[in-house]
């Protein structure tokens, strides 16, 4: 498969040495299964519930829900990510700061890496305006260049969720894609200069169900959608002292909230021990692939099934 990286709007050559790597669990192969995970950083559980998001809360009511899964300590975005996208928790992950320190990710790389290394033919994405997602700035990055095409615009600002909305809109109308993540930062930005009680902070999260929308839409609008079985999983990293900022064990710190959607997803709350290591999981679970035991994963893949 031909591999490209849009990287600050230029698309450049991608090597594909990485998978060159094996594994012992049994060979998954691309279907019509599809997933999106949508991640939202330092977007607290409670304020999102409060908000007027018309587009996520129809997600909401005809999917899985809940607002009181947890991630743990440090409660900080490098451990977040890591931990949604590779299903395990800091020690194993090695990433306990933002500097992205102690990496182990040869050993628990994220969900597209490792579909990448089961089988080159799936077709992979991430788009996101944190630098150390994406790239190797700042210590990242976290999602590998074996991906097959990566976005990213730098810095979580408003004009830059909107370009990540608008150019992953795009490609996932239009492009063969299996597995895609896509990254919004403004909220967290507008947490910490603001504070979650401040009404610009309900308003960036409004804006961020309008680009959450324009996802949904594409996906749907694609020539092959009635022939694939999506699923949309979304969920956040941390949430936010009341002041603004995060780090610490407090529970608006480590409340975060998951949502799943999808043809297969029977509406339900989920359980309250959903944690954000169950995330990738239940990503790669959907697409076919089985856990491998050897793999050490800390998370569980949810129920998202009518019992």
């Amino acid at each position: 498969m031909k591999k490209f990286h849009l990287i600050l709007a230029l698309i450049v050559a991608s090597a594909s040495a990485a998978h060159a790597q094996g594994t012992t669990a049994p060979l998954a192969a691309p279907s019509n299964k599809k997933v999106l995970i949508i991640g939202t950083d330092g977007t607290r559980p409670d304020k999102l519930e409060a908000a007027n998001i018309p587009n996520i809360r129809a997600l909401m009511a005809t999917g899985a829900y809940t607002g009181k899964a947890h991630t743990r300590m440090p409660t900080v975005s490098g451990p977040g990510w890591s931990s949604m996208l590779t299903g395990v928790w800091s020690d194993k992950h090695g990433v306990k700061n933002n500097a992205f320190t102690g990496k182990n990710y040869d050993q628990y790389p994220d969900f597209l890496t490792r579909l990448e290394k089961l089988n080159p033919k799936f077709s992979t994405f991430a788009a996101a305006d944190w630098e150390p997602i994406v790239t190797g700035v700042s210590g990242g990055p976290l999602i590998s260049d074996s991906v097959d095409a990566k976005v990213y615009f730098k810095g979580h600002t408003a004009q830059n969720d909107q370009r990540i909305a608008d150019t992953a809109s795009n490609y996932l109308a239009h492009e063969d894609v299996d597995a895609a993540f896509v990254y919004f930062g403004n909220v967290d930005g507008i947490g910490h200069s603001l504070g979650p009680v401040n009404p610009e902070y309900t308003k960036t999260i409004e804006t961020m169900d309008k680009q959450v929308a324009q996802l949904v839409a594409a996906i749907r609008s694609r020539p092959t959608y009635a022939k694939e079985d999506w699923l949309i999983l979304m969920s956040t990293d941390h949430g936010h002292v009341d002041k603004g900022g995060h780090g610490g064990p407090s529970e608006v710190e480590k409340s975060i909230f998951v949502l799943a959607n999808g043809t297969s997803v029977a509406p339900q709350t989920l359980p309250d021990d959903t944690e954000i290591v169950d995330v990738g999981l239940t990503a790669l679970n959907h697409l076919g692939v089985a856990i491998d035991p050897t793999w050490s994963m800390d998370g569980k893949v949810l129920a998202l099934k009518a019992k």
